[in-house]
């Protein structure tokens, strides 16, 4: 018996397989229920034998179903494996690294130190730049749209990514200059428990915890006056009184621009920024730049 089935038929099979039922297998796919039963009864009808037993109440694999289930996964992920490769592969050839970033690493002229001894290692790759929100903590490496990319740690499923530390810097409190905190040199944390926050997007996970300072809190759930997205947003919402918010030393220039100021936090620990990337991503042109990052800034072999 000769077959010729499509990865779609397959991935459209390992859907209801998994899910055993139309509905919910065509909400997961984004497809219409009939067209997904349609592609099923033509997969079927390549098979030569029903893959589900259905009635009103339920869908079971039949025993066809059942033996092809295992192949068609495994096919399935070699071709995913396949798709990276090929993709890798064009990236390299292409000689385009892509760096996302939330905040700008201009801190002491570190990302012209970086690009010097980068271009010098790979004078045939270019650099692309690309400001991300900071709904995506990753700057685009969760959803790969970025190869690497300068983020704030901690970083959601860190068992996903590398990183390389390129500063620590002391976390500031920003708030109105008219504040009444405004007037002290330092800021202790307890004396901020009862302010309104500003808070990153829900979307930014551990990252948003951080700048609520959620472990000096001893359990006291934060008051959020307003959720950010960006330094522009971070800004407007002070100059409105609508919260207090933390921030690393080397951004206080991006905030301070009138009407807002920032006063040190003596107790709580330092902000972490660091360049990441993918924990599996082999590719030469990211490894040569994270190599060049260490040597930048005098941390070369400090990757995690």
């Amino acid at each position: 018996m000769v077959m010729d089935v499509h990865g779609r038929d397959l991935r459209y099979f390992v859907a209801v397989a998994e899910e055993l039922h139309f509905t919910r297998a065509a909400e997961r796919l984004y497809v219409s229920q009939p067209a997904l039963s349609k592609q099923i009864r033509m997969l079927e009808k390549r098979v030569g034998a029903a893959l589900f037993e259905r009635d009103r109440r339920e869908v079971r694999l039949s025993e066809v179903g059942a033996a092809l289930l295992p192949y068609a996964r495994r096919m399935l992920a070699e071709w995913d494996g396949a798709r990276d490769a090929v993709a890798r592969a064009v990236a390299d050839r292409a000689a385009v690294l892509v760096l996302g970033m939330s905040t700008s690493p201009g801190r002491g002229g570190v990302l012209p130190a970086i690009r010097s001894r980068f271009t010098a290692a790979r004078p045939d790759v270019r650099v692309s730049l690309r400001q991300v929100t900071w709904h995506d903590p990753t700057a685009g490496l969760a959803d790969g749209s970025s190869d690497a990319a300068f983020v704030w740690l901690p970083l959601p499923d860190p068992e996903r990514y590398r990183w390389l530390v390129v500063a620590e810097e002391p976390r500031l409190v920003a708030l109105p200059e008219t504040h009444p905190l405004a007037a002290r040199p330092e800021v202790p944390f307890a004396d901020l428990l009862d302010e309104p926050f500003l808070a990153l997007p829900a979307s930014a996970g551990p990252l948003r915890e951080h700048w609520l300072a959620l472990d000096a809190r001893a359990g006291r759930p934060p008051r959020i006056g307003a959720e950010v997205a960006s330094t522009e947003e971070t800004y407007e919402a002070l100059v409105a009184g609508l919260g207090v918010v933390l921030l690393a030393a080397g951004n206080a220039p991006l905030i301070t621009l009138g009407e807002v100021t920032t006063r040190p936090v003596p107790d709580l620990a330092p902000s972490r920024f660091a360049l990441a990337w993918r924990a599996d991503d082999r590719r030469g042109l990211v490894h040569d730049y994270v190599r060049a990052c260490g040597r930048a800034t005098g941390r070369p072999g400090e990757a995690r």
